[in-house]
Order: C-alpha cells, then structure tokens, then sequence
C-alpha cells in the first residue's frame, strides 16, 4: 500500500511538473545582446534578456543589465491565455552613481486594478482589459506579429499610476547583419505623432520566432539606448 500512494505521489508530481513545463506560444529562451546606454554617463557592455517558466503556468520576462557604475533590472510576471500576455507583476530597478529608483506593479485582474508603487508610495488605478506593462507588450507584439497582424498596434500601458497607449506601425523589412548571422526582419516604428522628439524601433526576426534582433530609442536630449542580439538559446 506504501508503494502504491508513492506512485500516486510521483505522478501527481510529473503531472504538476508538466504543467509548469508547458510551453508558450513563442519559445523560452535566454539571450545576449551587446548594448549602449547613456544614463548620464555613456556605457557598452551586454544585456541579458530571457523569457523563463518561473512557476506553474508563469512566466518571467526579464531585461538586466549591469556594469561597474550603473545597472538596470526589469521584469514581468506573466502567464498567457489564449494568445494574450497577460502581465501579472512588474518590477523595475536602476541604480547610477549611488542613486536608486525602484517601480513595481501588481496586477489584480478579478478587480480589473494595478496597485502601483513607485519609489515606496503606492497607490491603486483602475485598467482595461489587456493592459499590459512597460515591458510585457513587446511580447504580445512579438505574438501579434507572429498571428499575422500588419498593424497598426496599440497597447493599452500601465506606466507611472497613468494608463498610457503606446501605438505602433511596421514601417517596412531591414536584412540586419548579427553575430548570428544575417536576418531579414520586420521594422516595427513607435508612433507617437509627427511631432515627437523621441524615437524608437524594433526590429523582429520571424526566422527567430520573432525575436527581437535590435532595439534602438534615441531620447529628446540625444542620449539613445540600443540592443544587438549577440547569442541566444532557446529553453
């Protein structure tokens, strides 16, 4: 009888196990990209971003980047369901010089609310449905792109204790040389009217699952921030 509950107990194991091993509707992974960042002192080195199970049926998508002065760590919590992202955690954290900034946004989807706290000073805002967050948008991009979709794209965006829209437009194909190897990508374009001062492009490679091969924002002050994909695995 011992043994009997202890093959129940090893397979209500395996089954809890596959359940957190299921698979996305884009691929785990984990990759390097070489990097520049000017956040008032201008730095190269590399970014690590991955997408990993992190619990049953949750998902962390995650951008670190450190370097001797500065580092930057931001992720998001999320599971999906049916083709959405939907974003359950959000965390974020830089430090320059000594100086800290902390954000973190938990998601209550059953009270359709974010309590945000930024710097800790929380409070709580009503959202839509589907919003996503700061960075867990690149990925339902990354699905919409891979569903078919020409856009445009919006997305509603919990940013700050507002609800943002950040909006979106293929703006054509670019062959981008990496490390990896050459690949023809589509060149997705921040659309934030014809007067902005701010710039930012993505550039995805469905040959990779639509990953994301660069990434490039130039600020109105002229300080950019740009992403080369370097290596990646797949998980």
């Amino acid at each position: 009888m011992r043994l009997i509950h202890r093959s129940i107990a090893t397979a209500l194991f395996c089954s809890s196990l596959g359940a957190y091993a299921d698979s996305p509707p884009v691929s785990p992974f984990k990759a390097i990209y070489s990097s520049e960042w000017d956040v008032g002192i201008s730095l190269d080195g590399e970014v690590e971003r991955s997408l990993i199970a992190t619990s049953e049926g949750q998902w962390t998508f995650r951008t670190y980047a450190s370097a001797m002065v500065a580092s930057i760590d931001e992720q998001s919590i999320v599971r999906f369901e049916n083709e959405q992202v939907v974003p359950l955690n959000y965390l974020y954290k830089k430090k320059v010089l000594g100086k800290k900034r902390k954000a973190s946004l938990i998601f209550d989807w059953d009270s359709s609310s974010v309590k945000n706290d930024i710097d800790d000073k929380p409070w709580n805002m009503e959202i839509p449905k589907a919003t996503q967050d700061k960075l867990s948008y690149q990925l339902q991009m990354r699905l919409d792109l891979k569903a078919g979709q020409k856009g445009p794209f919006s997305y509603q965006i919990a940013d700050g204790g507002k609800l943002k829209q950040y909006d979106f437009k293929i703006i054509g194909n670019e062959t981008i040389q990496s490390p990896l190897g050459e690949y023809d990508t589509i060149k997705v374009e921040m659309d934030r009217g014809p007067n902005a001062k701010r710039e930012t492009y993505i550039w995805y490679a469905p040959e990779l699952d639509y990953m994301i091969v660069k990434l490039k924002q130039t600020e109105p002050d002229g300080k950019a921030y740009a992403l080369h994909l370097k290596s990646m695995e797949t998980l």
